[in-house]
């Protein structure tokens, strides 16, 4: 298929790998499926996840989250269940996918076989949102990246990639690929795209045809359709590169020869001027102090901000948190979790985005905690 020449979102449509060039990798007999489960921030990843879990085909699924920033906020967002294995990882997936994937799966297999769980029929790993799939690819098939020693050995030999989902926010999905290349690979890799925020009035605004040719080997699937099977997305098979448009494969080489492990980042920073911070509060907030910080912070469509997610501790009802989620500046309905997720009781926060302006955003969360402090003491 040639469909190079003409424009996709201000960027050139590339050729498809050539049919013939057949990159799935069969795994060894008995090996156990590994999906990806991507897509660029508040995509929705984490509700289709929380989706997937509901099915009883995934009750003996294993979950691995990755989250961006040392603050870890998706891990309490998500209903694993009592009896199924989960790992959040933090940092900057990019440069710690290979260390982080391995170890993770070298863990699962290792409390299977010491009998601290059963064995599990499929492995599901959500990228954070700033996720270049590559690295993550490269250290899950064969002839990726070297093993590193015998750990790395037996993650190939008991897991193998099956496929890539990636979420496509269309609301704003088309702006965020004018500015990171990360949202074009996370499209450019997926087996299956969902699109999600169908339901919104401004969803009719995307070029469907356009983003279908971003990659012409994709299924495409709408998150709001009636007859939507999201168990099917997730189906063993074996991860292929056949039909991906051409730049994959470029880039699957590009990262072997990168020095990914040679250096050390600072988990809250991903490239150039993206980078993370939390923000924390041992005590619950008045409700409406919840919503003027909000607003606030999401009002200023200048300000950089990419993403915020947050689970806060109130007033009104303290064992029943609030839960937040803004893309860029727009803020979500809040929500209310039926109990804490965790051992845990403390507001916390994370931010990212592009050079914010991160002291008039502390300063305005330190202030409201201060007088919530007060009131709690008074």
């Amino acid at each position: 298929m040639n469909i190079e020449g003409a424009d996709v979102f201000g960027m050139k449509r590339k050729k498809a790998v050539d049919s013939r060039d057949d990159s799935a990798v069969a795994p060894p007999v008995r090996t156990v499926p590994v999906t990806l489960l991507t897509g660029f921030l508040g995509a929705g990843k984490t509700t289709l996840l929380n989706a997937l879990l509901t099915e009883p085909a995934m009750h003996d699924a294993a979950v691995i989250v990755n989250e961006f920033g040392s603050v870890p906020i998706d891990h309490g967002l998500v209903r694993t269940g009592s009896e199924r294995y989960f790992r959040t990882t933090t940092g900057c997936i990019c440069c710690t996918a290979t260390s982080d994937i391995r170890t993770s799966l070298y863990e699962l297999h290792q409390a299977f076989l010491e009998g601290m769980m059963p064995q599990v029929s499929r492995v599901v790993i959500e990228t954070t949102g700033l996720a270049d799939p590559a690295p993550i690819i490269n250290s899950l098939i064969a002839g990726g990246t070297p093993a590193l020693g015998l750990r790395d050995h037996i993650v190939a030999r008991h897991f193998h990639l099956s496929g890539v989902v990636t979420a496509f926010d269309v609301v704003s999905g088309p702006a965020m690929l004018d500015n990171f290349i990360e949202g074009w690979k996370q499209l450019a890799f997926a087996d299956h795209i969902v699109l999600t925020k169908t339901d919104l009035a401004n969803a009719a605004a995307v070029d469907r045809e356009s983003l279908a040719d971003l990659n012409p080997a994709a299924s495409f699937h709408d998150r709001n359709a009636a007859d939507f099977d999201l168990m099917s997305l997730f189906a063993a098979s074996d991860y292929s590169l056949r039909g991906k448009p051409e730049d994959a494969p470029g880039w699957i080489a590009a990262d072997r020869l990168s020095l990914h492990a040679a250096h050390q980042h600072d988990i809250n920073r991903h490239g150039v001027g993206v980078e993370a911070f939390n923000l924390t509060f041992d005590g619950a907030f008045d409700p409406q102090a919840i919503v003027t910080f909000l607003e606030l912070v999401t009002s200023n469509v200048h300000s950089g901000l990419l993403r915020l997610k947050g689970i806060f501790g109130a007033t009104d009802d303290p064992e029943r948190p609030v839960v937040a989620h803004a893309v860029q500046h727009r803020l979500y309905p809040l929500t209310r979790m039926e109990r804490w997720p965790d051992g845990n009781r403390s507001t916390r926060i994370v931010l990212i985005g592009m050079d914010m302006p991160q002291q008039p955003i502390r300063a305005l969360f330190e202030t409201l905690a201060s007088q919530a402090g007060r009131k709690g003491r008074a």
